[in-house]
């Protein structure tokens, strides 16, 4: 934690559910049982290295977006496209949600992740609607779908708890809010003392 205390918890497992629930309830968030379960499961899978990133010729490396998707789209089996978005839209979260910072390194921005998340998500709820699979997962990718941006500022709320803030979080936070509009980033500049202006929204496509 921030503060240099350290919590000792029976498994990751359990840590997730308490932060996320802390952070859901601090963003105002209300999230299905079925839903709160599944990110924090998809968070104590991707606490492991092996399954977050993909072999390469030069080491573990994360694949694009594009890439994922295109491969989802191209899934001869409804279950492979399936699969496919599910990973799409399972590390969209992560990577918009706990590791924000790299984006300053790269070409594309939260706001493409959470763009490409939610609709893998959004994809997956037609997909499963009135299948065996549907009910219940149906409507967990339904409200992970609808939620997603909500859900990114709940991680970075579990994010940003473990370290305090520096001058280039306060620099990213402003960028996040430009983009996205986020109201926690917005908040989060005001508890810094920065107040964010409306005229500086803009509008991204990719």
């Amino acid at each position: 934690m921030s503060d240099g205390t350290v919590l000792k918890v029976a498994s990751l497992e359990e840590f997730f559910r308490g932060e996320l629930h802390g952070a859901a309830e601090k963003q105002r968030l209300a999230l299905d049982d079925h839903t709160e379960h599944y990110v924090v499961n998809m968070l104590t899978t991707f606490s492991r290295a092996d399954a977050l990133f993909e072999p390469g010729a030069s080491g573990p490396r994360l694949k694009p977006l594009a890439l994922m998707f295109a491969e989802a789209v191209a899934a001869p089996t409804l279950p492979e496209r399936q699969h496919a978005l599910q990973r799409l839209g399972d590390v969209s979260l992560f990577i918009a949600g706990f590791l924000p910072r790299g984006f300053a390194r790269r070409l594309v921005d939260v706001d493409y992740h959470i763009a490409m998340g939610g609709r893998a998500y959004g994809s997956l709820a037609d997909s499963t609607r009135g299948s065996a699979r549907g009910g219940v997962i149906g409507r967990v990718f339904a409200e992970l779908a609808t939620k997603f941006r909500e859900l990114v500022d709940a991680l970075n709320e579990i994010a940003e708890s473990a370290r305090p803030p520096t001058h280039d979080d306060l620099l990213r936070l402003y960028e996040v809010w430009i983009k996205t509009g986020s109201p926690r980033a917005a908040d989060r500049l005001r508890s810094l003392g920065v107040e964010p202006a409306a005229a500086s929204r803009v509008r991204w496509s990719h």
